[in-house]
């Protein structure tokens, strides 16, 4: 049962924050209100025994005293007109079963219909059921004919107008709740939502959060926004290091190559000149990833992708690269057109590099565009498709050129699409080869 209970009360504890707090501020009404209402009613209640207390006496000897006046005969048409709401009169004994009255309001009511009848006109008081509800006065006029007062407790419930009343009041404060609750945590949805979707690369890009609003959510904002500052800064110094260093390196190599063509012919000299081969291509790719994290600050322009894709696989093909392209009529696209021609030179690089050749292709989809690059080379293991991606992660561990590459082609890539707002996704082909995808959204399209 415990177990049962713990589970009804954590299926029906709202899951969201603005529920909670709206529902800790309703039951604390309700509460309030449910002990009002019990205050109310016993106070009703208590008022209506002083009342009735009040009355009673004087409105009984009123009655007995009519009764005591009037010829037996005429009696009984005499009750209905001398009974009252709470009360009425029997010409007879009380009934068979009823038991003496031990309540805490029998002997206030004995002793107030006693002062008013008078010492000398005995009365017993009896009750009957109903938890005390039914009491009988069992009495004699003065010819000796047997007198039974029946009174019960009148009602002391509210009416229907203040329960409708209190309702639409609880009713009331449950919207103003959720509404006012809303309102002061929309700054913390908004805050959430801003964390989730934050980028590291994207950081300098990022608009900053309102700051407004109360202290707790101001300060949490200001926290956000200083952290997205921070991260953004050390995101451009690291890309500034890259820079640096690689540049910096490009002078001692070129020193050193132009040294090593002064040595002899021989297997020394082509190994030297492999190794600064290899380092020179890891520099330029260095100062190409650096590049690549200030893509987003290109800035955007209406861009035909037929054009652009036709006059990039043009001067492939005027180095006798084989690519053939295969471009769907796309509206223009809102993007930025340097930055995507690097990153398409980029994929038809790699492909050609492990392929000898590629397929590029441009088709219009139900959520945007897709631009493709698709060889038939060796493909990517599944288990690697995402790993490559990242930067420096190569199939093999030789650093080999011809082979393994720096592993920093795919990672640049990558870097591109995020900065274009678009995905990259790798995946092998049926029958051998590897198909690398860049999807753009629909929200990059112009009108």
């Amino acid at each position: 049962m415990r177990r049962l209970g713990r589970w009804l009360a954590r299926r029906a504890w709202p899951a969201s924050l603005v529920g909670r707090v709206a529902a800790i501020l309703f039951l604390a009404l309700l509460l309030a209100h449910s002990l009002t209402l019990v205050w109310l009613l016993g106070g009703r209640a208590e008022l209506g025994r002083r009342l009735m207390l009040d009355y009673l006496g004087p409105d009984v000897a009123a009655a007995v005293a009519t009764l005591e006046r009037l010829p037996a005969a005429e009696r009984p048409a005499w009750l209905a007109r001398i009974a009252r709401p709470n009360y009425r009169f029997h010409l007879a004994a009380p009934p068979a079963g009823a038991e003496p009255d031990r309540s805490a309001l029998g002997p206030r009511i004995a002793a107030t219909l006693q002062a008013a009848l008078g010492p000398a006109r005995p009365l017993a008081l009896l009750t009957q059921g109903d938890a005390g509800q039914r009491r009988f006065i069992a009495l004699r006029l003065a010819d000796g004919a047997p007198l039974t007062l029946e009174l019960w407790a009148l009602p002391v419930g509210l009416s229907t107008t203040v329960w409708a009343v209190v309702a639409a009041q609880l009713a009331l404060f449950a919207l103003a709740a959720w509404w006012g609750v809303r309102l002061a945590t929309r700054p913390l949805t908004r805050l959430a939502r801003a964390a989730d979707g934050l980028d590291p690369e994207q950081a300098a890009l990022a608009s900053p959060l309102d700051e407004n609003g109360p202290t707790e959510v101001a300060g949490a904002a200001r926290a956000f926004n200083a952290m997205q500052r921070r991260i953004a800064a050390h995101l451009a110094e690291r890309a500034q290091i890259l820079a640096a260093v690689s540049h910096d390196l490009q002078t001692p190599i070129t020193r050193m190559r132009l040294r090593a063509e002064l040595l002899d012919e021989g297997p020394l000299r082509e190994r030297l000149q492999a190794d600064l081969g290899q380092m020179q291509a890891l520099v330029e790719e260095g100062i190409a990833y650096a590049r690549s994290a200030h893509a987003a600050l290109e800035p955007p322009c209406r861009t035909d992708l037929r054009a652009l894709l036709d006059a990039l696989v043009c001067d492939y093909q005027d180095l006798g690269a084989p690519l053939s392209l295969r471009a769907e009529a796309v509206a223009p696209l809102l993007t930025r057109p340097l930055t995507l021609r690097r990153l398409v030179g980029n994929l038809l690089d790699n492909a050609l590099k492990f392929a000898g050749s590629a397929e590029l292709s441009l088709v219009p989809t139900g959520t945007g565009i897709e631009i493709t690059v698709a060889d038939r080379g060796p493909g990517i293991p599944e288990d690697q498709l995402a790993a490559v991606l990242q930067p420096f992660h190569r199939l093999e561990g030789s650093r080999n050129r011809g082979s393994g590459g720096t592993g920093l082609g795919l990672a640049i890539a990558e870097q591109l699409a995020l900065s274009l707002g678009g995905r990259l996704s790798l995946a092998n082909r049926d029958g051998g080869g590897l198909c690398a995808t860049l999807s753009l959204p629909a929200a990059r399209l112009s009108a």
